[in-house]
């Protein structure tokens, strides 16, 4: 049996995709479905319980034999200001799966952020000895963050997996609403309006269009998460990103040319209130997972977004 929380989620419900097409059906779904469409996620999904988030602690108790947890729920808008509801959904709750988890030999695999970075002022190495250096710009980062520093101190690090992923963008992720990425953002500015509006730059040293992200392609994201449910002997805490930015410019143009049509482009003032604390660059430092033994090639982008837009977005949002 394998337990996976967001289930009915982005990541989540394509990770549940995934083991189903490498033939796991045995699996639990766990989510918070209310007054939202994300249920929609569900439906293409074979398991053989779902649960919400507060009935799996009870259901738990009597569970057969769990052998994994793939822990991606959690609510991940960078904007909640509900300290105590991030705390508790993303900490605390975290908290007491691993440590079911680790009680029971389980194993542990769960989503934490490279939101945890901040403004990048110490890099994006994940580097375990340094990440109490780090400083999360928001209350989302900060709840991650501090599982992870637990995790160290605890020494769980050496026994369970902790995913820092960059920007993930890709099919089942049409019901994040604003939280959704600029690709799914990009495609229906397009087919819409015919053009997508981006931030100007308001530094001198980024051309309008040219800030910089990692963006990576949820397919790649599901290799690594299988790579670790097939290497328990492997453990830590893991960037998931491309290792290699690329700015708005590029995925915008790559968008157009997904959809044969010409760029059309508009830029505008991004608001006062973001300029101080806005990203120009995120890069993951990619070295640590290759040392680790992961083999595979990711996307490009342009080959993510093609896949993408054409065999999902303009599939009528397919899922995964």
């Amino acid at each position: 049996m394998i337990i996976v929380t967001g289930a009915a989620g982005f990541i989540g419900s394509c990770v549940v995709a995934h083991l189903n097409k490498n033939g796991e059906e045995d699996i639990v779904a766990v989510d918070v479905l209310r007054a939202n469409d994300k249920w929609k996620n569900l439906r293409r999904l074979s398991f053989s319980e779902y649960l919400d988030r507060e009935q799996l602690f009870d259901f738990l108790q009597t569970a057969g034999k769990v052998t994994a947890i793939i822990h991606m729920g959690a609510c991940s808008a960078t904007t909640e200001r509900d300290a105590h509801y991030l705390m508790e959904n993303n900490y605390r709750y975290t908290l007491r799966l691993a440590r079911y988890a680790l009680e029971n030999g389980v194993r542990f695999i769960y989503a934490s952020s490279a939101a945890t970075y901040g403004m990048g002022e110490q890099g994006y190495d994940d580097d375990e000895s340094k990440i109490h250096l780090l400083n999360p710009m928001n209350m989302y980062g900060y709840s991650k963050q501090v599982f992870d520093l637990k995790a160290r101190r605890e020494g769980w690090l050496k026994k369970i997996v902790g995913l820092k992923f960059f920007n993930v963008y890709g099919p089942n992720e049409y019901f994040k609403g604003d939280m959704a990425s600029v690709v799914f953002k990009a495609f229906n500015q397009i087919r819409e309006k015919g053009y997508v509006r981006l931030f100007k730059s308001h530094r001198p040293d980024f051309k309008d269009g040219e800030q910089l992200r990692d963006f990576i392609y949820v397919k790649d994201v599901l290799k690594v998460i299988m790579f670790f449910l097939q290497h328990p002997e492997i453990n830590g805490l893991y960037n998931v990103g491309t290792g290699k930015a690329r700015t708005f410019l590029d995925l915008v143009h790559a968008t157009f040319k997904a959809m044969n049509l010409e760029p059309k482009i508009e830029f505008f003032d991004m608001p006062e209130e973001l300029r101080d604390r806005y990203q120009y660059f995120t890069e993951a430092k990619m070295e640590k997972l290759r040392r680790a033994g992961f083999g595979q090639n990711f996307y490009s982008l342009e080959e993510g977004i093609r896949d993408y837009v054409q065999n999902y977005l303009m599939q009528n949002y397919a899922a995964y």
